[in-house]
């Protein structure tokens, strides 16, 4: 049995829940969440609980029922340990983040040998779940390594000043809104992992960087060195559409900033981002944006 397994069947006792020196720690009283919770300006996304352990030896907490907030670990240093009711345990290393879905049983703890640093919050609201549809979980606990630790330290970092200021509507708007941020970054700003999800990442950005090339998913899948089915299905995974539609996605963005910043004819912007026909440029761009490339220019913006 392994040190994982053994730390999961400690008893909760055996954890200390805070208490660590230099921490920082908010709790928002349960009547001021639920009066969040039902103000339009907070309604999306309420931080109940947010905080800062430093070295955090013996940390640890389990819930055999789960709680109605979702749960967000950012390891900056150390190390430890995230379990989900029904799942093996997780290590979870310095420079990742360990998501645990709300209403779900959980446990986790820090490293006996080399305990977490961690910045950590709690959120509730239909932000939350939005944001777990984002992170497309295929396994529990969703462990992601941040591209920025830095950046998403400063942000728990302002989630935790504004809650420690104190509990007025404005307050809990910014933090609310410093929480959104880093929610999205961690769905969306992620190191590419090794192996598949890595070559998957490649080919995003060969498509990025060469909107105008003719695509084929069988070419693609070949150069990523997957299967057909499974390129598509990581490829969805990952951007949220299918491969064409990325494409069209990457070469209207292009055409869009051409219309807004120069007079390059209409004919020739179609040439730019891809397309030989300017007609089936066109009807594309309106498909997309509603409108004509010509009303697009047209049209009063900003």
């Amino acid at each position: 049995m392994n040190s994982l397994d053994l730390r999961r069947e400690e008893p909760e006792r055996s954890f200390l829940r805070e208490g660590f020196t230099g921490q920082r720690m908010s709790v928002l009283p349960r009547p001021r969440v639920k009066l969040a919770l039902d103000s339009p300006a907070t309604a999306n996304l309420v931080v109940t609980d947010c905080g800062y352990f430093p070295n955090a030896r013996h940390h640890g907490r389990t819930r055999h029922k789960g709680i109605t907030q979702t749960v967000v670990l950012m390891c900056v240093k150390g190390s430890g340990w995230v379990r989900v009711d029904g799942y093996a345990p997780t290590e979870v290393n310095a420079g990742e983040a360990a998501i645990l879905p709300a209403g779900i049983p959980h446990a986790y703890a820090a490293s006996d040998q080399d305990p977490w640093t961690l910045w950590w919050l709690h959120v509730e609201g239909p932000g939350a779940a939005a944001f777990l549809a984002a992170l497309n979980a295929r396994a529990l606990p969703a462990i992601r390594r941040m591209a920025d630790p830095v950046r998403m330290a400063s942000l728990a970092s302002e989630v935790v000043t504004w809650h420690e200021k104190d509990t007025t509507d404005a307050s809990l708007i910014a933090s609310s809104g410093a929480a959104a941020h880093l929610l999205a970054l961690l769905a969306t700003d992620q190191l590419p992992g090794p192996g598949v999800h890595a070559a998957v990442e490649s080919i995003v950005e060969h498509l990025r960087n060469n909107i105008t090339a003719r695509v084929s998913v069988d070419g693609l899948a070949a150069m990523a060195g997957l299967s057909r089915s499974h390129f598509a299905a990581l490829f969805k995974e990952r951007t949220g559409f299918p491969v064409v539609q990325f494409q069209t996605q990457l070469r209207m963005q292009r055409a869009r900033e051409l219309l807004d910043t120069t007079n390059t004819p209409i004919e020739r912007i179609a040439g730019l981002v891809g397309y030989d026909d300017p007609f089936y440029f066109a009807r594309m761009f309106k498909k997309v944006h509603g409108i004509s490339p010509r009303q697009y220019r047209n049209h009063e913006k900003g």
